[in-house]
């Protein structure tokens, strides 16, 4: 099936593959050929792609996925491969989350640094996990 992935910038995917996980607002998601059509929302976290037995990491931050029987199509409020993660600009944007967390005044600056927290632990994790390259869980 095709999968792309697309962000307001720009395409960052667009290839066939033979499976994706994806993190769901109910949970992760797997989708195989011939899936059943299916519109989620997507929240930060790892997207994982198979393709040929080799695997694939991207961070996104959160978007929405459509899935048809031979394609799957996904808006990503942001999306990087693994191996494009910048670590440091990544721990800066999570200490700089959690310094606007702790000192949020309103409902929403807290729910805003949430967010933002979310996005940079999900940068985080994938690009540690993938230049460990230790086992998913």
């Amino acid at each position: 099936m095709k999968l792309e992935i697309v962000t307001a910038e720009r395409a960052v995917f667009s290839d066939e593959v033979d499976l994706i996980l994806a993190p769901g607002v109910e949970g992760q998601l797997g989708i195989l050929p011939h899936h059943a059509p299916l519109m989620s929302a997507l929240v930060p976290g790892e997207l994982v792609v198979r393709k040929s037995g080799n695997e694939y990491s991207l961070a996104i931050g959160g978007g929405f996925m459509e899935v048809r029987s031979d394609r799957v199509i996904v808006l990503a409020d942001a999306a990087e491969r693994a191996e494009e993660i910048d670590m440091l600009r990544a721990e800066q944007a999570k200490r700089r989350a959690q310094e606007k967390l702790a000192h949020s005044v309103s409902a929403e600056e807290a729910f805003e640094a949430e967010a933002a927290l979310r996005r940079a632990l999900a940068r985080l994790e994938v690009a540690d996990r993938v230049r460990r390259k230790k086992p998913r869980q």
